[in-house]
C-alpha cells in the first residue's frame, strides 16, 4: 500500500541513497560529498528534537521513494515560527505527484505546530521545483545570482515563501 508517514532510523539507507543521487547528479543541493546513513539518523534526529517534521513516502512495496521535512530557518529565537522545507523524490519516481502529496501532508503537519512561516531554497533553473512551490500559494521574494558553485558553474538560488498561519 502507498502511503505517507514519519520518518524512522530505519530508513536512513533510502533517504541517504534518494539525497546522494541529488549530490552526485544534480545543483539541487550544494552538498558535494555523499551523506552517510549514520549522518542521515542525525539529521533525523535534529528535526525529532526540533519538533518538526521529517515524513516519507513508500511505494506499494513499502520502499522509500520520496521524503519532505521542515527545518529550522535560522538559529535565532525571533525565527522560531519560521521554517525551511524541502523535498527530495527518488530519481525514478519523478512526475507521478509524490511532491505534491508529501508537500501536502507536511503542510498540514506544520499548521498543528506554531509554524507562521514556511520558506523554500531553490537552486535556479529548476521549473519543477519552481511549480511545485508556487501550487502551494508560496512566492518568490528573493533571487541571488551566483552564489552557488558546482559542477564548474555559479548558481543563483531564489527563495520562495507562504504564510501558513496569520
Amino acid at each position: 500500500m502507498k502511503m505517507i508517514r514519519s520518518v524512522k532510523i530505519s530508513d536512513a539507507e533510502s533517504v541517504s541513497n534518494i539525497y546522494n543521487y541529488y549530490v552526485s547528479n544534480s545543483i539541487a543541493t550544494f552538498e558535494e560529498e555523499a551523506v552517510s546513513p549514520k549522518e542521515m539518523e542525525s539529521r533525523f534526529d535534529k528535526n525529532a528534537s526540533d519538533n518538526l517534521p521529517w515524513l516519507v513516502a513508500e511505494d506499494g512495496m513499502g520502499e522509500v521513494i520520496a521524503y519532505a521535512y521542515a527545518g529550522k530557518w535560522s538559529g535565532r529565537c525571533a525565527y522560531k515560527h519560521s521554517v525551511e522545507i524541502s523535498v527530495y523524490l527518488s530519481h525514478t519516481v519523478t512526475s507521478q505527484g509524490w511532491g505534491t502529496r508529501l508537500y501536502e501532508a507536511l503542510f498540514t503537519s506544520l499548521k498543528e505546530l506554531p509554524i507562521h512561516v514556511v520558506i523554500g531554497g531553490i537552486a535556479l533553473p529548476n521549473a519543477t521545483s519552481v511549480a511545485l512551490h508556487e501550487k502551494f500559494g508560496m512566492q518568490k521574494v528573493a533571487h541571488f545570482n551566483e552564489v552557488g558553485f558546482k559542477f564548474g558553474k555559479w548558481i543563483d538560488v531564489g527563495y520562495w515563501q507562504a504564510t501558513i498561519k496569520a
